[in-house]
């Protein structure tokens, strides 16, 4: 079963849900992605060969959008750090990362020890009993648009994906700030 959206949900929300589609087929424990999002009509006019090997023949419609994975994020750099690297040209209309993380829900908050430093903390969650494994697609563009996928690793289908644009605002604001001038 695929995830892709009806043909009415927005080019963005395609987006968002072709690459969570990408990364699903991909399995877990996999390293962020990077990816830009291109205009794919303005792709077909203006890189026809490029198009061509990327499958984008006519029928693919002109108001999608098309991602475009980009060169493997280096280990060991924080992530934050990495993206305030990323200059953009003009052709690439927004930007989408994946990327794997663990969660507590909000009740846990209350139970974290005091004084952890980063490690610690990451040890801590690691090993906390109602921790929740997730992948995170997030998706924004250079107009301020934004879109987000949720896949938990115990409901790992796609019927279980949930989308919106405010769930994981902290990584929507560090993309949209690779639009920065």
């Amino acid at each position: 079963m695929s995830n892709t959206p009806p043909m009415t949900a927005s080019p963005l929300t395609r987006a968002v849900l072709e690459i969570d589609e990408y990364a699903s087929g991909l399995g877990w424990d996999q390293p962020a992605r990077l990816f830009a999002l291109v205009d794919t009509a303005r792709l077909r006019t203006e890189q026809p060969s490029l198009a061509d090997r990327l499958g984008l023949g006519e029928e693919s419609g002109d108001s999608g959008l098309t991602p475009i994975e980009q060169d493997e994020i280096p280990a060991g750099k924080p992530l934050d750090e990495f993206l305030g690297t990323i200059a953009w040209p003009d052709a690439v209309v927004g930007c989408a990362l994946t990327v794997e993380r663990l969660m507590l829900p909000p009740s846990a908050e209350a139970s974290v020890p005091e004084g952890l430093d980063e490690a610690r903390l990451a040890t801590w969650v690691a090993e906390h009993p109602d921790r929740r494994e997730v992948r995170m697609t997030v998706a924004v563009l250079r107009d301020g648009a934004r879109e987000s996928a949720l896949r938990l690793r115990e409901k790992d289908t796609a019927t279980e994906v949930l989308t919106g644009s405010d769930l994981v605002p902290g990584l929507a604001e560090a993309l949209a700030a690779t639009f920065a001038d």
